[in-house]
């Protein structure tokens, strides 16, 4: 799969810049009389219900006890911070970035390409977000804080409790034996934790705040433009949604297309099978 085309980007542009469009391209590339996709779409109906009251309870509690990592996990950092640990961090959080937006892009393709909502405890917990997201991509900016970030702070509890035992149990000498370390997974869970927020602004046309466009016009943080790439039916390319830098290297040497190639090969099971699935229902 190669970088997607100029005219493909833009008809899609037609539905997500306005929600409300009666435009539609179909997949032959005609124009059809009523919207495809969006929230009255009958698989994103469906897919919207199955978040549960249970799944909200999860997610506030991950959020509680993430909140709570990262400021008992930061203060011991900056107490135990010196000067001469500057590039440290600075490295540490490039690498940071680096390593979380490859991890996006491995968990989205991952949960966009294989695995069906059907699947016990990870089917309507992790896989059915995606489904939805395809079906009404508009549908995360109606999502709260919690129901947009409460995954992506469950992931970051056992890198930060591995950073607050350590400070609690360990000698101030092996603490700072370990601090490039410590530094490290801490700047990692802070561009993990931010992820899924980079990508609902990336989603997000109208009454961003001044500052969030700026950096998303720099690259810093995922660009609308650049993340409108991946929900080109059949979503199967740009993957990475913290900052999408490592979206054209992989892209590049092929990197998702391949390992969906072996995949496919030697289990039978076709990619972005189930994602179909959910978007013909009518």
């Amino acid at each position: 799969m190669g970088i997607q085309s100029e005219k493909e980007i833009q008809k899609h542009s037609m539905t997500e810049d306005d929600p409300n469009s009666n435009i539609q391209y179909s997949e032959e590339n005609d124009i059809v009389g009523k919207p495809r996709w969006g929230p009255s779409h009958a698989g994103a109906k469906e897919l919207a219900s199955q978040y549960t009251a249970g799944k909200r309870r999860q997610e506030i509690v991950c959020v509680v006890i993430s909140i709570g990592l990262f400021l008992y996990c930061f203060y011991n950092l900056c107490t135990t911070f010196r000067l001469d640990n500057v590039y440290t961090v600075l490295i540490s959080a490039v690498l940071g970035i680096v390593t979380a937006d490859f991890m996006s892009g491995l968990v989205h393709w991952g949960a966009d390409t294989w695995g069906s909502v059907d699947l016990p405890i990870i089917g309507k917990t992790l896989l059915r977000p995606f489904r939805e997201h395809h079906i009404d991509p508009t549908s995360i900016t109606r999502h709260d804080f919690i129901e947009t970030n409460g995954d992506n702070f469950a992931i970051v509890i056992p890198g930060l409790a591995y950073i607050a035992y350590g400070f609690t149990f360990h000698s101030l000498e092996v603490i700072q034996s370990n601090t490039n370390t410590y530094w490290y997974i801490f700047l990692l869970a802070i561009f993990i934790s931010i992820t899924n927020q980079c990508h609902k602004w990336s989603h997000t046309y109208f009454g961003l705040p001044r500052y969030i466009t700026i950096f998303q016009d720099l690259h810093i943080i995922l660009p609308r433009k650049h993340h409108r790439i991946h929900h080109v039916s059949p979503h199967e390319t740009y993957f990475c949604i913290t900052t999408g830098w490592l979206n054209y290297p992989l892209e590049a040497i092929r990197f998702w297309p391949v390992l969906e190639n072996v995949i496919e090969k030697y289990t039978g099971c076709k990619p972005r099978d189930d994602d179909l699935k959910w978007a013909k229902k009518s």
